[in-house]
Order: C-alpha cells, then structure tokens, then sequence
C-alpha cells in the first residue's frame, strides 16, 4: 500500500478524487442551506406578522379587537395547519385553535418547536410565545411537518449525489491514472531502448496543442538529438585521434629505432632528434586544440568574456601572419574601417581568426592576395578571410567543421583537421556562426557573431 501511494499518478488521482468529493460535498451544502433557510424564513416571517397583527390589535381595541383577529385567522380557508393561542396571564385559554397551553412550550418568550397532537395526528408545529399588553400570551405557529419531510427529501437527493459524486471521483481519478500513466509507459520504453543502444529511437507526439507531454516529448527529443550528435561525434573523433596520431607516433617510432640502429655521429644525431622533436610538437598540437575544443563546447571559457575591439583583434591577427603569408609569395589586405566591439573571449577570437588565415595561406597561390575584413552587417560583425586556393567542394563544406575531417584538397596541406572545427565552436560559444562560400576560385570564409 505505502509503494501504491508513493506513485505520483497514484497520487495525482487521488488529489483530483479529493478535490472532485469536496467540490460536491461544498455544492451539496450550499444547496441545503439555501433550501432549509428559505423554508424556514418563509414560515417565520409569516408567524412574526401574525404575531404583530394581533398584538397591534389588542393595542388599539383591546380584548375583543385581538380575540375578533384570531378568531378569523382560525376561520380563514387554506389555513388549517396554523397555530392560535391567545391566553390570560394565567395562561388560560381566551381564545384560538388549542385547547390548553403546550407542554413542549417553557415560560419564557421566543421560538420553540413543539410536538403537537392535533386530529388525531402528532404533528411537528414550530411556535413563537410572545408577550402583550397586560400580560396577554400569545401564541402563533405553524405545522412543519411537510417542511421537515421536504427536509429530509433533500437530505437523501444530497446523500445519493454525495454517493454519486465519490463514484464519479474515484472513476474519474482512474482514468486520469490510466491516461497518465499510458504516456508514462511510452516514455520509459523509449526510454530503456535508449539505453540498451537505440539511440535513434525519439518519444512520439501526439501534435496536440497546448498538450504538456507533447511539450515534454519535444523536449527530450531535442536533448536525445544532441546526446546521439555528441556520442556520434565523439566516436567519430575517437576514431580521427586514433588515426592522425597514429601517423606522427610511427614516424617517431621508426626515427628513434632508425638511430637506435645506425647509431649516426653526433650531428647527425641531432638533426634525427630534432625531426623526433616536430612529430612530438605535432601530437601536442592535436591534444592542445582538442582541450581547447573541450574548454569551448562546455561553456567554461563564458566566464572570460569581455568587451572586444575587433579592429584591433584583426590588426594583431595580421601583423603575425602576414610574414608568413608574404614568405609563400602571397600578400595579405586588411580592411578594418573603423573600431566594432562586441562581449566575447578575446583569445578564442583571435585563434579563430588565426585559423582561418593559417589556412588561407596554406593554399593561396603565388602572387595572389589574401584579404581580412570586418564589417558590420545589422546586428552582427562579420570577420571575412578570402583566398585565391582551389576552395572548398559544396558537397565537403557541411563536413569541413567536423573534428578531424580533411578534404581532398586538404590531404597534402600539413595540418590536424581541427582548425575550422575551432572556428565553428568559437561561433557557437558566442552565439554566431561560420558560413563558407565560394570567391570564385578561392574560398570566402566569413566568421558571423553579434555586435554588443
């Protein structure tokens, strides 16, 4: 029982059950007392006018005038159930319908409920004693009985409601458990093919509107989709790190056995540690911008941001890599016109413009120009590098950003495959994005993140 209670549709149909019985039992009691009140009022009321009728009477014409009043009330047609007595200070009867004073009826003034034999029949009769003038007693009441049996008739239509109402709840509790927990039910089945491996199974909808596990169903959808992108991802790159290091350690390997054996003289030597050095340098340059990729797609480097002059990012960008570009017989133009800032990492901006520059002059031609630009485009800066090289294929630009990934182009350019994927996570870290396009020949590939 404590496990059935400890389930949350268990509980939700409850709770609806609980709120179902109190709206009827509320409703239930409303309806009694509005009933049994305006009985009540209307039996009253006509009492207490009697009751003044009579004593007004005695007041303006005494005895007789009073004694005359309820004689005719006694008398009228379509009353017979009502209750006259007008007695004497020694409560003997003067006048009226009963013979003596009632015993259910104390010395005191006010409303009593009496049990009076009349006919033959006991029969319930509301009474009020009131005092007049001279010590005269009064009293004035009406038979009840049909009010009370009226009473009890709504008593009964309320109990049967009341009844009515728990069945309702607790089948209406039911099916709300039945509905909940159908949807429940499809949600941990996908749930556990998920995790036996089937991470392309989703949560179904129903497309309704408004509809909350529809809402909870997009929302896990959305999360499954980028949990089966990472882990995607994250084969794929485990399968790219196995194979670019795979290349440098066996160069590595194959130098230090090569002077292991030959056993060179001493400069010689040197020039084989030397290459060793670069192989390692390699390596560590893939790990470093895989950390760095690491750091950028948990959100870490967020706490870095500040705010950035990209005029002066790009000017620094190409003072350093302009050497290098001018050394393959390339030139490199920056137009930068006037001073654009935004909130971001100025570090990870500068190694993403540095990427795309890296690149560019690994492929431009001799005597070609290279240019950094930087403009604004509405609400964004737009950081643009283009090149003269052969460009990039339309049907390679989706996989260019895809850790490790080198085109064909790229095969005999010295490189790791990581630089675009840099690019593309520093966009994403700063709610931009890297758009590649063709320059006709050449690539243009222009780095979009928003203006502060």
């Amino acid at each position: 029982m404590t496990r059935l209670l400890r389930s949350t549709s268990v509980r939700l149909a409850l709770g609806y059950a609980f709120l179902f019985i109190l709206s009827s039992a509320l409703l239930g009691g409303f309806l009694w007392w509005r009933t049994t009140g305006y009985l009540d009022r209307a039996v009253e009321d006509v009492i207490v006018a009697d009751t003044r009728a009579i004593g007004d009477r005695l007041r303006d014409f005494g005895l007789a005038g009073a004694v005359e009043v309820v004689n005719a009330r006694v008398r009228r047609v379509g009353d017979e159930r009502a209750i006259y007595l007008l007695t004497d200070p020694r409560k003997n009867p003067v006048t009226g319908n009963l013979a003596a004073w009632p015993t259910d009826v104390a010395d005191r003034p006010g409303w009593y409920q009496a049990s009076l034999v009349r006919d033959g029949t006991r029969r319930l009769t509301r009474i009020l004693y009131v005092q007049l003038p001279n010590n005269f007693r009064l009293l004035v009441g009406r038979d009840v009985e049909d009010r009370e049996a009226l009473r009890e008739l709504v008593v009964n239509a309320l109990a049967w409601a009341a009844a009515a109402a728990i069945g309702l709840a607790i089948l209406g509790g039911f099916l709300v458990r039945r509905a909940a927990l159908a949807r429940i039910e499809v949600i941990n089945r996908t749930a556990s093919e998920i995790v036996t491996g089937d991470l392309a199974r989703r949560l179904p909808t129903h497309r309704a509107p408004g509809d909350e596990f529809d809402q909870l169903a997009v929302i896990i959808n959305g999360m499954l989709d980028q949990i089966q992108q990472l882990v995607e991802g994250l084969q794929s790159t485990s399968h790219a790190i196995a194979h670019d290091l795979r290349t440098p350690l066996a160069e590595l390997r194959g130098r230090l056995e090569s002077l292991l054996r030959r056993r060179p003289h001493s400069e010689a030597a040197f020039e084989e540690v030397q290459d060793a050095v670069a192989d390692v340098d390699r390596v560590i340059e893939i790990f470093n911008a895989l950390l760095r990729l690491a750091e950028i797609d948990s959100g870490l480097r967020r706490s870095g941001f500040s705010r950035v002059d990209i005029r002066t990012v790009a000017e620094e960008a190409a003072e350093l890599y302009r050497p290098i570009i001018e050394e393959r017989g390339a030139s490199l133009a920056l137009e930068a016109p006037e001073s654009l800032g935004l909130e971001g990492d100025p570090f990870l901006i500068a190694q993403a413009i540095g990427n795309l520059l890296d690149n560019a002059a690994k492929v431009a031609p001799p005597e070609s120009a290279v240019t950094l630009s930087v403009s604004r485009r509405d609400t964004q800066i737009e950081i643009a590098v283009s090149d003269r090289g052969p460009g990039i294929p339309d049907e390679e630009k989706p996989r260019v950003t895809e850790r490790f990934f080198r085109g064909d182009a790229a095969r005999n350019t010295v490189g790791s495959g990581l630089g675009l994927s840099l690019v593309a996570a520093v966009a994403r870290l700063h709610g931009g994005s890297l758009v590649l396009e063709d320059n006709d020949p050449g690539l243009r590939a222009r780095l979009l993140l928003p203006a502060a």
